[in-house]
């Protein structure tokens, strides 16, 4: 049986290793929405049948770069604080933050991954051809964009999880009496 002194010891041994992890998972997810980012906004196709396609004629593709400058922008902010003892201590900041963070890349992933769809598949229901064909340029970008995306949705997701074991692994578990249990039971 472990004792409280054994548990805080091996929590303390955790607490580097786990700080490290983090800190490099917000610092492979900042270039990673950078590249998202320079991607999504540099593409742009001509063709003389129907024009100009621009990342900003999508208003999906104007989501993903607004949530990847959001996320690069608060992992960068988020990298600098985990460093600063007051901060370090206030758990549910992280935690909220990095949940927020997370849910809001993958909004920007979803909608991204359905104008990348609609623009190889179409929607035949409605009469919308595919574009790929005449932007064959763009949609090998945008699927590029997709999938930086993709990469810093996962750092975002694994960094949800541990700013959920930090903030939650302060507390004890509830103690429950074995004789109550075996009183409920029967």
């Amino acid at each position: 049986m472990r004792t409280n002194l054994d548990e805080s010891a091996s929590s303390n041994n955790q607490l580097p290793m786990l700080k490290l992890v983090d800190s490099s998972l917000r610092l492979c997810a900042v270039p990673l929405s950078i590249a998202a980012i320079w991607v999504t906004v540099t593409n742009q196709q001509e063709n003389d049948t129907y024009g100009m396609l621009n990342y900003s004629n999508l208003s999906g593709l104007k989501y993903l770069v607004w949530i990847s400058v959001i996320g690069a922008g608060y992992t960068l902010v988020a990298v600098a604080s985990s460093w600063v003892r007051y901060l370090v201590s206030k758990a549910w900041i992280f935690f909220i933050s990095d949940q927020i963070v997370a849910y809001l890349m993958v909004t920007s992933v979803a909608a991204t991954m359905e104008i990348y769809y609609l623009a190889y598949n179409g929607d035949k229901e409605i009469s919308w051809s595919e574009a790929c064909s005449s932007y064959g340029r763009f949609c090998s970008r945008v699927k590029l964009a997709l999938i930086l995306n993709s990469f810093a949705l996962c750092c975002f997701l694994v960094l949800a999880v541990i700013s959920a074991y930090r903030a939650f692994s302060i507390y004890e578990p509830p103690f429950v009496d074995s004789k109550e249990m075996e009183e409920a039971r029967g």
